[in-house]
């Protein structure tokens, strides 16, 4: 995109309106890359605040000849690790409040299926040790080819590759785990109730 060069030379020059625009641009991939990483809205916020500060202080450094979207994400996804590095512990999901998922058009039973299902697909993400989790982030929600995830994560195309499939072997396992334990549940309520 031309408009976003003239911006990044922009801000180069000292222009914080220009960085600003940037800001506009990608503040949505920021903050959804963050809260997938981290799975709280609030702290999703802070780290996206803190990416945009990082890539405003070392905007100098960033390769003209790549995606200005890849560098920016890598920020991020670099900066979610340390957080979860720091943290040590199992991730709480923020839960959203009702009103802000259901829409006009959505039948109640089809909205709490909905939210389950996210609820389930943070789950398993959180249960992913880091690298993985940036990784699968990365491929899935941001389409990142394996060339650019591998530069983000200062890593090899073939480590990327792997890491994935070891990812998609683990969230596969977990799945099957939990279709197996909601199945032995239904059985046993079956049982208890015929």
């Amino acid at each position: 995109m031309e408009e976003e060069k003239v911006w990044i030379r922009r801000a180069l020059a000292g222009d914080q309106d220009a960085f600003a625009c940037l800001v506009e641009a990608y503040q949505t991939a920021v903050y959804n890359l963050a809260y997938r990483m981290l799975g709280n809205a609030v702290e999703a916020e802070d780290a996206a605040q803190e990416a945009f500060l990082k890539a405003y202080t070392r905007l100098n450094t960033y390769d003209s000849g790549k995606r200005f979207s890849c560098w920016l994400l890598a920020i991020t996804s670099h900066h979610c690790i340390d957080r979860l590095r720091q943290r040590r512990f199992a991730l709480s999901l923020d839960e959203l409040p009702p009103w802000r998922w259901l829409s006009s058009s959505s039948r109640p039973e089809e909205v709490i299926i909905r939210s389950e299902e996210r609820d389930e697909v943070h789950q398993l993400l959180d249960q992913l040790p880091p690298h993985h989790r940036a990784a699968v982030i990365l491929r899935y929600w941001h389409d990142l080819s394996y060339q650019e995830i591998a530069e983000a994560m200062e890593t090899t195309e073939s480590a990327v590759k792997s890491t994935l499939y070891r990812a998609r072997q683990k969230l596969a396992q977990k799945t099957l785990a939990h279709q197996n334990r909601q199945a032995v549940m239904g059985a046993q309520r079956a049982v208890a109730e015929g």
